[in-house]
């Protein structure tokens, strides 16, 4: 079997007493905003990858407010492949702009309330992360 491992970076956005979610066009899977690292320039550092995507994947502009990632991995498989994939994910806070705004890749990006995220998110590797993320507030 051949392996691939991915690095990806993202972020868990905060707007009063709201979060960012997006929900993807491809898997319909409901996540929070995040890409690999070094798809657009080579040497960008996981902190700019994780900010581009958030205005990519999630249409809005955000600042970091933790520079301690909350580093989520998992693996799955495409046919021959497996995949193990390891994410960072950094706390932000919303600055500017609308998540209607967001790129092809989603489907939809909404601010939701804490209760909704946890109920709506689609995968144990992003709930396990905005707990972390919780418990760290």
């Amino acid at each position: 079997m051949k392996i691939i491992n991915q690095i990806s970076a993202g972020g868990i956005v905060f707007k009063d007493n709201l979060w960012l979610i997006c929900q993807h066009s491809q898997h319909k899977g409901w996540v929070f905003p995040k890409g690999f690292v070094g798809d657009v320039n080579k040497n960008e550092s996981n902190e700019t990858a994780a900010l581009r995507e958030v205005e990519e994947e999630g249409g809005v502009k955000a600042k970091i407010v933790n520079p301690k990632p909350i580093i989520s991995k998992y693996e799955h498989q495409d046919g021959v492949t497996l995949y193990k994939k390891t994410v960072y994910y950094f706390l932000m806070e919303y600055l500017s702009g609308d998540p209607k705004d967001h790129d092809w890749e989603m489907m939809d990006a909404k601010f939701v309330a804490e209760d909704e995220v946890k109920k709506t998110l689609t995968y144990p590797s992003d709930i396990q992360a905005f707990a972390k993320v919780l418990q760290r507030l």
